[in-house]
């Protein structure tokens, strides 16, 4: 029997899908799931093509209460500039939870991706940073710009300071974090700078070196790590994870292979099972309990966030009209 599948681009999913308090509040709700709820989450399928420098994920995952699934598959493949393409894309599958049979196949390009990454880091921001004045990022790429955009919905700030290798690539961004926000925005020569100004810090870089070290952690900071997403990447400094008042994990089981969490306790730190965003989220466990603590959440991304967003996503098309109906 022929039966009808939405289709939705990347031109779609932009027009009704923003980076708003709407999709911070599904990503938030997402979290509350994975902490009260028997959701299932299965670990990332990961697979590394190294002729061609590319990599492909694969996420999932069933939230009770919501009527379908998706499944994200998210290639990276990272020569794809030198002959003129990007390096990311990617597509979601949106699923009946009661029948199995595909509702919705969302060609985002990555887009949605973004869009949930940032409203997890204004989660976390929410649940635990504090008033913030000054805002840093660690980072000059679309993520960076993202992460700074949802951090100013929950903590307004007045002033941002962006370090990357890059000097110029860290000035665009800065004049494009500006427009977006209003803020005071400028490019400074070193992380340590950026990290020493800002009450809330943001790491969004591909590094696989620390680039946040002990040293740098003052009272009242919080840093948000969501660069470290395998098993080769490294943004904060085990002994930093070590001496904050409070690291959260996104999901301890994640964080303890891909995260920041994995070269913390590889270095013999970090033994114990700390709390995850979602306990937090659902007043389980205390977030900030002092203005002068030092919080660290290690975001690494989970399949709850990508089935909530693309669930969302097909509320919002349906309602706007925006899309394609197929028959398969």
């Amino acid at each position: 029997m022929p039966r009808d599948i939405f289709l939705l681009t990347e031109a779609d999913l932009r027009a009704t899908v923003p980076l708003d308090a709407g999709a911070i509040t599904v990503v938030e709700d997402a979290f509350r799931a994975l902490a009260t709820q028997p959701v299932v989450l299965p670990p990332i399928l990961s697979m590394e093509i190294a002729e061609a420098h590319g990599e492909v994920d694969v996420k999932t995952a069933y939230i009770p209460g919501l009527d379908g699934f998706a499944i994200k598959i998210s290639p990276g493949f990272f020569d794809n500039p030198s002959i003129g393409l990007p390096s990311l894309n990617g597509l979601m599958v949106l699923l009946s939870a009661t029948t199995g049979l595909v509702e919705a196949v969302l060609l985002d390009n990555g887009y949605l991706t973004d869009v949930r990454t940032a409203a997890a880091g204004a989660v976390a921001a929410r649940h635990l940073a504090p008033p913030v004045e000054t805002a840093a990022v660690l980072g000059a790429g679309v993520q960076a710009r993202l992460q700074m955009l949802a951090l100013h919905q929950v903590r307004p700030f007045a002033r941002a300071l962006v370090w990357a290798r890059d000097r110029e690539k860290a000035t665009a961004c800065a004049a494009d974090i500006a427009r977006a926000t209003g803020a005071a925005v400028e490019a400074v020569d070193d992380p340590a700078t950026a990290v020493a100004g800002a009450q809330a810090v943001v790491t969004t870089t591909p590094a696989a070196e620390p680039i946040l070290t002990e040293a740098m952690l003052h009272p009242g900071l919080h840093v948000t790590a969501m660069g470290s997403d395998a098993a080769g990447k490294n943004e904060i400094a085990p002994e930093a994870l070590a001496a904050a008042d409070l690291y959260v994990a996104d999901r301890v089981s994640q964080c303890a292979l891909v995260g920041e969490l994995r070269a913390a306790r590889a270095a013999g730190l970090m033994p114990g099972e700390p709390p995850e965003l979602g306990r937090i989220v659902a007043r389980l466990h205390p977030g900030r309990t002092s203005p002068e603590q030092v919080t660290i959440c290690d975001l690494t991304g989970t399949g709850a966030q990508d089935t909530a967003i693309a669930t969302h996503a097909l509320a919002a098309a349906r309602k706007a009209g925006r899309g394609t109906l197929v028959q398969a």
